[in-house]
């Protein structure tokens, strides 16, 4: 497969094409919190795309008045690398600096950390951002929305269907990726912008029906070991959550309601992150060759992400 093929020079991105009419159009994935930016891995990787496309998508959105239909107004700093200026941006967030994603999902943030060592390349970008995100999703499900348990991403509805579940203040999308079935968002307003106010945030009694999906966890699982596997026991003992082909897709935590599903993606991420947790990085060591390594490492080292956990007082990961 030619990755090249997707490249657009004039967007410096990768293009993902469907076919609305004329089949001309096309679409991209604009934010480097994605699970899309494993093609961009493999197309530099292989000498298909230019190293400098890892810098085309955006860390956030701008702070300006143009962009303040988002929820939250980003801070930050606009660098060079390659030869891109790339605004280094960032959600503030229970006292932390979060590179955000689309939709504040840990698939978005965490799944190709499953075959590449992002946080042992990137340790100003991706060592500090993945803790926090993993931090970010514990706080929302224990604290903020008071579900008493957590891990939110796309996954199987339990009374049926699927939908795209997140922690809404840690996302870009203006219509947010809700933790739960009720859409309960977040708006922080946009400071100095006419019409953009921030509105009081939900109380805890606001976020019912939340729908927390085990793959989740298992993604935060090399970032927050102790937390993941007490979650998940947790999810084990008071719901009918897991049998002998493993973990059911997700439960409504405020109903009891399990999905009867099993998601062959989400098995997948389970499967991968036990592999890599107890193979010693077999995935991983499969996967991000000395050739991958060379081509991608020097890429991903030279950035610095405006990420931190700042002022927070609480613990970085809560039990």
């Amino acid at each position: 497969m030619d990755f090249g093929f997707y490249y657009r020079p004039a967007v410096n991105r990768i293009a993902f094409f469907y076919a609305p009419g004329d089949g001309a159009s096309a679409c991209c994935y604009d934010t480097i919190v994605s699970e899309s930016r494993i093609s961009s891995y493999i197309g530099i990787a292989k000498g298909e795309i230019p190293t400098k496309e890892y810098f085309g998508s955006w860390r956030s959105f701008p702070a300006t008045c143009d962009w303040s239909w988002q929820e939250t107004q980003p801070v930050g700093f606009t660098r060079t690398y390659l030869g891109v200026s790339v605004f280094e941006g960032a959600y503030p967030y229970d006292g932390m600096r979060i590179v955000p994603g689309w939709g504040g999902s840990m698939f978005e943030a965490l799944m190709p950390d499953l075959f590449v060592p992002e946080e042992t390349w990137g340790p100003n970008s991706w060592a500090i951002n993945h803790p926090l995100t993993v931090a970010a999703q514990i706080h929302h499900g224990l604290v903020e929305a008071g579900y008493g348990y957590w891990g939110f991403s796309p996954s199987n509805t339990p009374e049926g269907s699927y939908a795209a579940y997140g922690v809404d203040a840690i996302g870009m999308n203006p219509d947010g990726y809700p933790s739960n079935e009720d859409n309960t968002f977040v708006d922080n307003g946009f400071a100095g912008c006419p019409g953009h106010h921030p509105k009081p945030d939900p109380k805890p009694s606001a976020y019912t029906n939340g729908v927390v999906t085990p793959h989740a966890s298992f993604l935060a699982l090399r970032f927050a070991p102790d937390a993941s596997l007490a979650n998940l026991a947790k999810l084990e003992s008071n719901f009918a959550i897991y049998d002998k082909w493993g973990f059911r897709d997700s439960v409504n935590v405020q109903t009891g309601t399990v999905s009867d599903s099993y998601l062959s993606l989400d098995q997948g991420i389970i499967m991968a992150a036990i592999g890599n947790a107890l193979g010693g990085d077999m995935l991983r060591n499969a996967f991000a060759t000395k050739q991958f390594h060379d081509a991608l490492q020097p890429v991903i080292s030279i950035e610095q992400f405006n990420a931190s956990a700042g002022d927070r007082v609480a613990p970085l990961v809560l039990p």
